[in-house]
């Protein structure tokens, strides 16, 4: 079976890349698939995803001559954003597959479509129901966001399909360590990821003489730059910024770490894989009841819920946690196993493959 994804590849790193790069990686390696590509990645990380701008038309409108590669294909794995224009450039991909009669799948890494187009009026959401009754089945990251397809696909054309983690940050762990606090966060550095919150919770853990040391990484928004060097010039040597990490810096990284903070509230937020290879390498969690979140994470299980948009929160804890890290080693050990028994890629990539023929 010949598949073309289209959707985008890294860079930037986004869990929607990652997870484009590792289907295009594994899949001929687990499957009797071949696989081609076009990558409609537009190589700017910005918060404003989805927004309209020349630059970006005359970037997707090059991109069209590649529409030739669907002339081959079997199937037509697509991977859209979920604003007006996220899903509107996609529309001449979706026209020549079923011009051509071609089998067409798309995936949605996230839990803002359905907002999205509740959200919209008139011919805009006409030309949107349109464009997304166009496939023949959809794919989504759990339960709680089949709501994303239901207003475009039939129910029983809706399929889940949970994340992964790479299989390298399950190979030879090292033992966590928990006489102190050491706090990570791993994700871009984008002001609805909650990155602010967590740097104002580790300023008021400073300004209280808490012990702790806290590693950040991940690309960063031009525009978060001066913010966060305020945060940074305060924390001194409690926090390192290590940019974008990866492979066995990545690894080192989140096995270096026993507590991994993740409070989001991103509009385009589905089911972070951060979390997972979190859980993977038997960090607590601490995260918020957020997009996909709940479907792979219970509290007091995982780690713990906080609220959005509290550093507060956060603080209160990493407080109570740092008074009993040795009591809660036990969700250490419960998230390695978990993470082991569902989140490996060629489970992952098994079920996708299951899908597209299905």
């Amino acid at each position: 079976m010949k598949i073309l994804l289209i959707g985008p590849q890294p860079q930037p790193i986004t869990g929607l890349s990652l997870a484009n790069q590792v289907v295009m990686n594994y899949l001929p390696k687990y499957t009797d698939c071949t696989i081609d590509i076009i990558d409609t990645n537009y190589n700017v990380l910005k918060e404003d995803l989805g927004k309209f701008s020349f630059q970006k038309v005359l970037y997707y409108m090059m991109q069209y001559k590649k529409l030739y590669k669907i002339i081959s294909a079997d199937k037509i794995y697509i991977t859209p954003g979920q604003t007006f224009f996220g899903v509107l450039k996609y529309f001449p991909y979706l026209l020549c597959s079923k011009i051509l009669k071609k089998a067409i799948v798309i995936h949605i890494h996230g839990n803002h479509l359905w907002k999205e187009y509740k959200n919209l009026k008139g011919i805009k959401k006409k030309i949107f129901h349109k464009i997304l009754t166009m496939p023949d089945k959809g794919i989504v990251l759990s339960s709680s966001l089949r709501k994303n397809l239901l207003p475009f696909l039939p129910s029983e054309n809706i399929y889940i399909l949970e994340n992964f983690v790479e299989d390298f940050l399950f190979e030879d762990t090292t033992e966590k360590k928990f006489d102190k606090l050491q706090i990570i966060f791993l994700s871009n550095l984008m002001k609805e990821k909650g990155i602010l919150d967590l740097l104002e919770a580790l300023v008021i853990l400073k300004n209280n003489n808490i012990d702790f040391e806290a590693k950040i990484a991940g690309g960063m928004d031009s525009e978060m730059q001066t913010t966060i060097d305020y945060y940074l010039n305060q924390l001194d040597s409690h926090v390192t910024y290590l940019g974008l990490v990866y492979g066995e810096e990545k690894k080192r990284l989140l096995e270096w770490g026993n507590i991994f903070v993740f409070p989001t509230y991103y509009s385009m937020e589905g089911q972070p894989i951060s979390n997972l290879e979190a859980m993977t390498t038997g960090n607590i969690l601490l995260t918020t009841q957020h997009a996909g979140i709940p479907d792979v994470f219970k509290n007091e299980v995982n780690g713990f819920y906080i609220d959005i948009k509290s550093p507060t929160s956060i603080v209160d804890r990493l407080l109570n946690i740092n008074g009993n890290l040795e009591k809660y080693q036990y969700i250490s050990k419960n998230n390695i196993l978990e993470a082991n028994e569902k989140y490996r890629v060629k489970s992952f990539i098994k079920k996708l493959d299951t899908i597209l023929r299905a």
